[in-house]
């Protein structure tokens, strides 16, 4: 099929989209509004399913409709980029890129980041390190670092890609030998792997009250990354609060369920943090920004 016929139809959807309004968005693309309204109807006909919901209120989206808009952005990056390549053609991006990122970041949100760089800038040298703990840029000769958590003062510049929130889960084997928890207390009985950053009073929050509330949880094992511990947990030997950016795969195949959903331990701002005083190399700006659409994809 050749789908690129309806490269045109797209971006119309991402202006109705983004403005919420077929008049808003034909006046930005400076066409009539009747026109916008017929290219959705042949994008959502070509698609066999709706993207939009229309109201007098205005338009909104369907679920197909939010996945298909964060699709489109990562294309309009790569047509931007298409022309800032072509008006620094002379400065292609080459050599060594050193990125240091946790664990939690590294299948879904990291590696799909870089293959899409890479594929841009195909002279690039990719160094990755997966690291729970922080490292120094300079000191490890990093590009960009992936930080999670509060930023401790420095003279580097940083930007936020992101947050990550950790929950609780467990197998379904491990569930059916202790039996799922139903309250706090049923929680604090059952088997925890703790990792290094994670202390036995844990902060927790409740879907209907922000206030945080505290547990005293009995570590069963400690481990110093993350993915030890979710090694034991898929081994069945335990509860784990796993960061919402790896769980979620794993509760879509069923490998792990989530345990008591309305509560969530702590929520993780990530940053993109770099060196550079002046303004930053394209690729770094490209990373940064493909990191963006990746978390926005999960």
């Amino acid at each position: 099929m050749n789908n690129i016929r309806h490269l045109n139809k797209l971006m119309v959807f991402v202006a109705v989209a983004q403005k919420g309004s077929f008049t808003q968005a034909a006046q930005t693309l400076g066409i009539t509004k009747s026109a916008a309204s017929q290219h959705i109807r042949q994008l959502e006909s070509a698609m066999g399913m709706r993207v939009l919901n229309r109201s007098t209120r205005g338009v909104s989206l369907t679920a197909l409709g939010e996945k298909l808009l964060l699709r489109c952005q990562l294309l309009e990056d790569q047509v931007e980029q298409v022309f800032a390549e072509i008006a620094n053609a002379s400065g292609d991006p080459q050599g060594r890129f050193a990125v240091t990122f946790p664990h939690s970041l590294e299948m879904d949100v990291v590696i799909p980041a870089l293959e899409q760089l890479c594929n841009e800038y195909p002279r690039l040298e990719p160094v990755l390190i997966a690291s729970d703990n922080t490292l120094d840029l300079i000191a490890n000769q990093l590009d960009v670092a992936l930080h999670v958590g509060a930023l401790p003062d420095s003279s580097y510049r940083a930007m936020p890609v992101g947050t990550m929130t950790e929950i609780f889960c467990a197998t379904p084997r491990y569930l059916n030998r202790h039996a799922v928890p139903q309250t706090l207390a049923d929680l604090a009985q059952h088997r925890w792997i703790a990792t290094a950053w994670q202390t036995p009073q844990v902060s927790l929050r409740m879907a209907e009250n922000p206030q945080p509330i505290y547990l005293n949880l009995n570590p069963f094992a400690r481990v110093s990354s993350l993915p030890s511990a979710l090694a034991l947990a898929l081994r069945h030997l335990g509860l784990v609060l796993l960061p919402d950016v790896i769980a979620k795969p794993l509760l879509k195949q069923g490998e792990m369920v989530q345990v008591l959903e309305g509560i969530t331990g702590p929520q993780w701002p990530i940053f993109s943090v770099h060196a550079y005083g002046g303004e930053k190399p394209i690729h770094i700006s490209r990373f940064n920004q493909l990191i963006c659409r990746y978390f926005a994809l999960l």
